[in-house]
């Protein structure tokens, strides 16, 4: 099994009635920036590990888990709303960052949280990197009766328990599960991440399980659309210079089928004041696992 090079700690921080976990390693120092990092959709704070343990250099890095993922239990909720996000992650920095910015790396899901963000807060950020978050393709007016509809009627899937997130009987079956979806993830990546995705529980019968920590409520549809009009208003308000970063893999392409393309992504990125595109090869969207040093390099580069 993989054995981390840097150690983490775990911390609990109370944010907007939640007890957050959030993942540390290093500890601050003065004249340090922080270096605050945000997982995807279905994620959790342990798929920075092999990043970190790329880093030439130590960092001071914070890295939570989202509401609803990992060791952050949101209260019983049936769906989740983007905005909130945002709002978690500016307690958080008030937390651990006060008035100091800080420099922010977000994966997928989490990278339209960071770059919305930067937007909206732009003094607290110093650099941004957004690793494959793309965000979503155009949405149309006309196409909001049928959203609101789809999202009534997953509500309505939910409460009958029928969104669950199956269980496995043992962690080595978490591990395969994550190998099938990524076909670059090592084995002994793998069996680490499995153990932090996913938790043991037991059954009534005695017998253990071991279930996927997300909510199973994140699969719920959201109910407003991604509006690019202010998509393109908050790029527009960032002041920190941008690192997007691309996988070789077009995940774009494989998710929206012609809907939404890196052309049209790009030409979003225009809107930004200091945007550089980068490229990592040989990579899935799940990057920071198919090739920890070849974006921990690209990571110190641009912030050193």
């Amino acid at each position: 099994m993989y054995q981390p090079i840097r150690a983490s700690r775990s911390e609990y921080v109370p944010i907007r009635n939640l007890r957050y976990h959030v993942r540390v390693w290093g500890e601050p120092s003065p004249g340090q920036v922080p270096l605050v990092m945000v997982h995807g959709w279905m994620d959790v704070s342990a798929s920075w590990q092999f990043v970190v343990d790329a880093l030439a250099r130590d960092r001071y890095v914070i890295a939570p888990d989202w509401r609803g993922y990992g060791q952050t239990t949101a209260d019983p909720v049936d769906n989740y709303w983007f905005a909130d996000y945002l709002a978690d992650l500016d307690f958080l920095l008030d937390h651990y960052a006060k008035d100091q910015p800080v420099d922010l790396v977000g994966h997928s899901m989490g990278g339209n949280v960071a770059m919305m963000y930067a937007g909206v807060q732009p003094a607290r950020i110093r650099r941004l990197v957004n690793l494959e978050g793309f965000g979503s393709p155009r949405s149309r007016a006309d196409e909001a009766p049928g959203r609101y509809a789809k999202w009534m009627a997953e509500l309505k899937q939910f409460h009958r328990g029928e969104m669950g997130l199956a269980p496995y009987d043992s962690a080595d079956g978490v591990a395969r599960r994550l190998m099938k979806t990524n076909r670059r993830l090592a084995q002994d990546k793998a069996d680490w991440l499995a153990r932090h995705w996913a938790q043991a529980t037991t059954r009534a019968d005695g017998t253990t399980e071991w279930r996927i920590q997300g909510d199973p409520a994140h699969k719920i549809v959201f109910a407003q659309a991604m509006r690019v009009d202010e998509v393109l208003a908050l790029y527009g308000a960032i002041t920190a210079p941008v690192l997007a970063v691309e996988a070789s893999d077009d995940s774009l392409a494989g998710w929206w089928k012609g809907r939404y393309s890196l052309d049209e992504y790009h030409e979003r990125l225009e809107s930004i004041a200091q945007c550089t595109v980068a490229r990592v090869e040989d990579a899935g969207h799940m990057l920071q696992h198919d090739q920890p040093l070849a974006v921990a390099q690209l990571l110190e580069k641009f912030f050193h």
